[in-house]
């Protein structure tokens, strides 16, 4: 297990960038992939972007595809979710989470979740 930290949410409007930051704990770090998830109101968690162990292979929802880049650093044990571009419809609770998996999109496929961090985005 490791314990996750986001930070970096808040309220943007349309066009907008933010920079979500997901702090772990622990020296497993590098051994898991990450991912970003989001949950908006009345709606199921979904999947948004993973990252591999060492950063080289990623992922990305259609709907974020070209606006949102994931990334980390693991001398910092730290992943990060640049959004650029920003829509009213990216308002949610954004999570990230860790998986021992490795092409993994499916919540259920991560043991570890941090507390969320609200982005909301006006128009």
């Amino acid at each position: 297990q490791v314990q996750l930290v986001e930070s970096g949410g808040g309220l943007v409007q349309a066009g907008g960038s933010l920079r979500l930051s997901c702090a772990a704990s622990g020296r497993t770090f590098s051994s898991y992939t990450m991912g970003w998830f989001r949950q908006a109101p009345g709606k199921e968690r979904e999947f948004v972007a993973r990252i591999s162990k060492s950063g080289g292979n990623t992922l990305y929802a259609d709907s974020v595809k070209g606006r949102f880049t994931i990334s980390r650093d693991n001398a910092k044990i730290t992943v990060y979710l640049q959004m650029n571009s920003l829509k009213p419809e990216d308002t949610a609770v954004y999570y990230c989470a860790a998986s021992n998996g490795v092409f993994v999109t499916l919540a259920n496929d991560y043991h570890s979740w941090g507390q969320g961090t609200q982005v909301t985005v006006s128009s």
